[in-house]
This record gives C-alpha cells, structure tokens and sequence, in this order.
C-alpha cells in the first residue's frame, strides 16, 4: 500500500510539474539552446502575458492566442495576439516588448519598417484580454455554474437533506455566515453577506484552479497584483460607505484624547486615516504574496533539475527525484494556502465591517 501511495505520488509530482519543465523553452523568445536562467524562467511564469501557453513540443509551442485590444491616438485596434508570432514580429506598428526592461511583455509602438522600439512614442492604452484576465473569466464562469446547479438543487429538494454539491458548499457558506460574519460584524451581518460569500469563493476556487497545470488552469491570477488591488479597493469602499457616525467620529474626533494630542498637529486623526489606507494595502500585498510565493518555490525546484543537471545529467536526474517530491509536497501544501488566503481575506474584510457599523454610544458615554 506504501508503496503504491509513493508511486501515485511521484506520478502526480511529474504530472504537476511537466508544464514547468518545458518552461525553458516558453514565452516565445527562448530556445533550447540558450543557456538556461532559473530567474527568468520564474519570472516568465509568474507574469501576465497575451498567450496562454499550453506545452512546448521540442521548437514547437503550443499556445492559444487571446485578443489584442488597444486604443493608440483615438482608433480602436482589435486583432489577435498570434500576429505577433511570439513576440518574434510586429503588427499594425505594435510589438510585444520582449527585451528584459520596464516594458517586458507589453505592448509598445515600432519604429516603421523595423522591430527597434519607438521611445519616443506614447504607449497604447492596452485593454487586451490577457492570460490573467482570461484567468478571472474562467473563475467566474466555475463560481456561477457551480452556485447556478446548488441552486437548482436547493429548489428542488426543498425540505430534504443536501445532496452532491450542496453537502460540500453548505458547510463553507455556513462556516463564513456563523465563523466569520456574524463574530465579526454583528448584528448587520445580513447585509454584507452576499459580498463576503462572493469574495471567499472567487478567491478560492481561483487559488484551486491556478493550481491546475492543463489549460483552463494555472492561470496565476490571485497572484496578479493588480487583481488583488481591485479587491482590496472593494473592501475599502465597502468600508468607507458603510461607515457610521460613530467610526468617522472616532477617525477624526476620538473621544478620551488630550487636546494637547490634537493642536497644533492633529496626530491622532492622522495615524487614524493612515490606519484606513493601509488596511486594505496590507490585504493585498498578503494575498499577492502568498499565492505568488507558492509558485516561486515550486518552479524553484523545478530550476534545480536543469543547474545540476548542466553540471552533470547524473547530478540532474539524481536532484529530480528530490525536487520533484519536494514541489509535490508544496503544491499539495498550497491546496491548503488556496482555503486559508480566502479565509483570510474574508475574516478581515468583515472585521473592517463591523469596526465601520460598531455603535461606539457606550464608549462615549464611559468617556
């Protein structure tokens, strides 16, 4: 039994990360003959991109191109990313930047007639479905299909115990309502449930599907800053608009502080209008981080199997076998980092929530 169980885990650790050991070859602009470099190949993983990479089959890269959507000078350019024959060419004046600079993996304007890059030329305002947007189309596409069929079920088994889906779900959306929600908010907790419940999901079941190595997965979505600055920015509006008297009073008036705190430099509001910035900044540098540090230490296992094995083949096979047990062992560690990243981000989205709709009258009256 021990050993059918070290045998199907090795089968799942090379199942999880053959699409990585293909990778000095992705990206459109390196070749197996170039000497290989574990930071760009990391770097390279771990960006967004306008392609999704499936495999690479000796020279032959096997991507699907997604749509190119930019706004240069008022006019609307729409064509596909496969133009661009990765990176290797230009279209309609544009390239994908494929030198290591500030504009890596962008699009940038060409001189006419060449591949040079035109510094001196405005940047397009690039509205491209990329790889991670893509990412968050497939994520909510799962999220709805999954909650559209527990729906259903609830409709037509009313009154009776859950079946399938619903005896998996149920016990999450209880866990946030009773768990987080209501220890956290209080009695307004009816309100924000919808949006805390939306959150978790989206968070998890895009954490679970970047961990799939096959298209429509891995996708390093919640590892894209900017996606965990939009949700970040939800939460802090959420807080901002539901905020009563009582929370803005305290940010500017705090009751029980000495005048001498507050004239000639208001301190105290000002340490407590940074609180509220800094909040939301902290939920998405720690989800960004997380999920980004994961990726990195596999691929970083994955990198040692071609450095040792340029020093030696017999040196690269021998450290495969440890590399791969080892991001094995990471990537299933990460299915749980996919449930405690959304935990997290909920739990203190919905005490930001219940600091902003807490009746402060009592403490006021002790003052």
């Amino acid at each position: 039994m021990r050993t059918k169980l070290l045998i199907v885990t090795l089968f799942f650790g090379f199942f999880m990360t053959f699409p990585l050991m293909a990778a000095p070859a992705s990206g459109g602009n390196e070749t197996h003959e170039q000497e290989f470099n574990a930071g760009h190949l990391i770097i390279d993983h771990i960006v967004d991109s306008h392609e999704w990479h499936i495999a690479t089959i000796g020279h032959t890269h096997i991507t699907i191109p997604l749509p190119v959507i930019l706004i240069d000078q008022g006019k609307f350019h729409v064509f596909s990313s496969s133009k661009f024959h990765h990176g290797h060419s230009s279209y309609k004046g544009f390239k994908i930047e494929t030198e290591r600079n500030a504009n890596k993996g962008k699009i940038v304007k060409v001189i006419p007639g060449t591949m040079q890059t035109d510094t001196a030329a405005e940047k397009p305002i690039d509205l491209s479905i990329t790889k991670t947007v893509a990412g968050i189309f497939v994520s909510f596409l799962v999220v709805i299909l999954i909650f559209s069929s527990v729906a259903r079920s609830y409709t037509r088994n009313k009154g009776h115990a859950p079946r399938g889906l619903q005896s998996v779900l149920e016990p999450l959306i209880l866990f946030i309502r009773d768990e987080v929600a209501k220890p956290s908010i209080g009695k307004h907790y009816e309100r924000f449930m919808p949006f805390l419940l939306t959150l978790f999901f989206f968070i998890f079941f895009t954490n679970l599907i970047g961990l799939i190595p096959l298209f429509p997965g891995g996708a390093n979505v919640t590892g894209n800053i900017g996606v965990t600055l939009v949700l970040a920015a939800f939460t802090f509006m959420m807080t901002a608009f539901s905020g009563n008297k009582s929370y803005w009073q305290h940010i500017f008036n705090t009751p029980g502080v000495p005048w001498w705190l507050k004239f000639p430099i208001p301190l105290f509001p000002i340490i407590e209008i940074t609180g509220v910035v800094v909040k939301p900044f902290v939920l998405m540098i720690r989800l960004f981080a997380n999920i980004t540090a994961g990726h990195i230490i596999v691929l970083g296992f994955v990198s040692l199997i071609f450095v040792f094995g340029k020093i030696s083949p017999g040196l690269g096979y021998g450290v495969s076998v440890v590399s791969v047990f080892f991001a094995v062992f990471i990537s299933v560690l990460e299915l749980l980092v996919a449930f405690i990243q959304a935990y997290v981000f909920t739990l203190l989205s919905a005490l930001y929530f219940g600091m902003a709709t807490e009746e402060h009258a009592h403490a006021a009256e002790h003052h």
